[in-house]
Parts: C-alpha cells; structure tokens; sequence
C-alpha cells in the first residue's frame, strides 16, 4: 500500500509519501519507506510515482538471496577489478566480522536497528579499533549497495549507520605514553650502535635506512637498486612486499598502501654513504655464490644459504629488531620496526619540519600516532609562540 499525506512542521505544513512494505518476520513490526519534505501535494505525488515506476516488477518477498551469499557475489565482483590482493584479503576478514552477525539471514530482513547493533556490538564486546570497524562498515555499505543494484532491496540498512567512537577519559588522555612509541635521540644512537657491533651483517643498514627515511618494513624490503639515486640522493618508492604465508620464493610485490604512498623522498649522505658499503658487500657475496644468489636487484637480499639474494620477511625485520633491543639493556621499550617512523617523525619535528611536510615524507594524508608524537614533540614550541605573542602584546 503506499499514499501521500500531510504533516505539521515548524515552518509550516509540508507533505510526505508512504510505502508499506509487509512485515519484518524478526520484529513483527511494518516495514515502512518514508519520503519527507515536500512542499507541495503534487511533489509528493510525483515523487511516488517515480519511486513505483523504478520498484516495478521488482517482487521483494521471492528473493530469499541470504547476506553471506550476496557477500561473497559483491566479493567476486569486487576481486575482479584492478584491486590488490593484499585488500581483497581484508576484505574477505571484514565480511567473515559481518557474517557472524548476519550470515544466515536473508538480505532484505536485515534492519538498520540489526546492522546498527551491529557496529555497537564490535566496538563495545569485541573492542575492536575505530579503524577497523571504519572499514568493517565500508564492506557493509557496499554489500548492501549491490544488493539494491541487484533488485534483491529498496532501503539500505547502512543509510545513516554510524560508527561508535573511543570515549576517551581525561586521566586516559594525560596518561597517554606517546614517549613510549618512539626512540629519542640518544636511544636510537645506542640502538643503531648495538646494531652495528652485536646484529647481522646487514642490520645496521636496514636500521639506519629505516630510521632515517621512515620507510615501512614492507617498502623496505621490496627495494630495488634501480629505486635509489646515488647521484642525487634520491629514494623512489614504488611497490611494498607482500607474503603473507613467508614462503621465500612466492612473494610478491604490490602497490604501496595508498597513492600517497608512492613518493620520492630526499636522503642524507650518511644514508647513501651506508647503502654504497652495504651495496660492495651484496657484491662481494655474488662472486662468492655465483648461480646461486637470486639477483632480481633487491637492496636487502639475503646473506644467508640457501636463498641468497632473496627479499627478507617483514617477519625477519622484527625479529631482529626485537632481538637487538634486548642486546641494548638501556632502551626499556617495546618497539617495532614500524616505531621507527615515528622516532623518524620525532627528529624531524625537533628540527622544526612541519607536521605536512612529514606526512608527505612518510607517505600518508594522516596517522593519529604520528600526529600525537609531533604534539608531543613540538608543545614547547607552542609555549615560545605564546610567550612571543604575550611579549609583542606587552610592548604596545
């Protein structure tokens, strides 16, 4: 049954449509499509007619098509497109999250009450972060999305969802150990020391390259020599390593995180002065091996038998991270190799680099970690600018 009707507003009479659309079997209450605001009977009314004009012929009560099965039909749709399968593999982790909620059901019984729950339920039981349920709810919206493409619905359940957010206490916030995600100065000294006297033969490389450039792990060991310009003390970054099951031989290598992930990022002598004696040793190691190094160009290759010149795992890199700071007593921090961006954002902070220009160095629009270690770095520069500003004033 559908009909127009009038209402009452605050700014005067206005006038709506109505469409009954049976009964929801879960709740028993009406299922109802409502159009408000129109300011005229007759806007009402053709609104209505265009709405029966694109619903017919559609019969919603014979599509029993369940949330899982339209899913995995958007995900195959979906993996068909020039997407990485490093995404679709998120995806397929943020539809099993859906799928314990919904799976069973059929797509056009699911409410916006059920798909809000939802959404409640992973951020209050699971505690799950903001950015995970974020894309566990970009999923969602465009299931739901093909699901109405598809003629199997008319309303979409994700229409005005939204996603619960971290209530933060006073005492949670002033507690924040932002200190406690990077290495100061004097640390990351030690930490590169005790990489080059107590680590591998090539780990004071990879730490100085990591902690001077703010690579990620990933962009680290997907580097080829043809990325690095010598001659202009250039990094390019082009690709990121992806192996997420670490056998040696099945990597690949993809597109980094995002757009702005690709970037060409200006490097200190010290850096390439590093790369060049890393890059004689690589070299000393080939006419040793011969046939048996893999020389794809890879500036981390393995030094190790039997996969010479193979890419490390990102595993490989934490590891070796984890075990040179027990090795460096004084650094009494849990850090990965992933801190490294950050003690990176740290130091450029301290010389006065602009929290933009970082982002752009490190390759992303925005991070709430980096973002608290620049505050946390630079709030002395934020009391000289007031200290400034009440002097001037004073002096009037």
């Amino acid at each position: 049954m559908a009909y127009v009707k009038k209402y009452q507003t605050k700014k005067g009479e206005r006038w709506m449509y109505v469409v009954e659309n049976g009964i929801n079997p879960q709740s028993g209450a009406r299922r109802r499509i409502v159009k408000k605001g129109f300011l005229k009977q007759k806007d009402a009314s053709n609104a209505l007619k265009e709405y029966e004009r694109k619903a017919r012929g559609r019969n919603l009560e014979d599509s029993n098509i369940t949330f899982e099965e339209m899913a995995q039909d958007w995900l195959d749709v979906y993996s068909e497109t020039d997407i990485k399968v490093s995404t679709i593999r998120v995806r397929k982790h943020e539809i099993g999250h859906l799928n314990r909620y919904f799976a069973k059901y059929k797509i056009r019984d699911i409410t916006k009450r059920m798909y809000q729950n939802a959404l409640n339920d992973l951020k209050k039981k699971e505690q799950l972060a903001h950015n995970t349920i974020s894309g566990i709810h970009g999923t969602g919206r465009q299931i739901f999305k093909r699901a109405i493409q598809q003629d199997y619905l008319l309303v979409d359940p994700t229409e005005f969802a939204f996603i619960p957010k971290d209530k933060k206490t006073v005492e949670d916030i002033e507690n924040q150990k932002v200190v406690d995600k990077y290495l100061e100065k004097h640390e990351l000294k030690m930490f590169l020391e005790t990489a080059m006297t107590q680590g591998e033969i090539d780990d004071y490389a990879i730490f100085l390259t990591l902690a001077w450039t703010g690579l990620r792990a990933g962009e680290l060991v997907a580097l080829m020599w043809k990325d690095i310009d010598f001659e202009h003390a250039t990094i390019n970054i082009t690709k990121t390593y992806y192996n997420p099951k670490n056998n040696t031989k099945n990597y690949q290598l993809l597109p980094p995180k995002t757009e702005g992930s690709i970037r060409k990022i200006d490097v200190e002598e010290e850096v390439i002065t590093v790369l060049k004696k890393h890059q004689l040793k690589q070299k000393e190691l080939k006419l040793q091996v011969g046939k048996e190094y893999y020389d794809k160009g890879f500036v981390f290759g393995r030094f190790n038998p039997p996969y010479y010149g193979y890419p490390h795992f990102i595993k490989t890199i934490e590891n070796r991270m984890e075990s040179l700071l027990k090795k460096t007593p004084e650094i009494e921090k849990r850090l990965t190799p992933h801190s490294l961006r950050h003690t990176h954002t740290s130091l450029l902070a301290e010389a006065g680099v602009e929290l933009l220009q970082i982002m752009d160095r490190l390759g992303h629009t925005e991070d709430e970690t980096t973002t608290q270690v620049y505050l946390h770095i630079t709030k002395d520069r934020k009391k000289e600018a007031s200290q400034k500003f009440g002097e001037l004033m004073r002096s009037l």
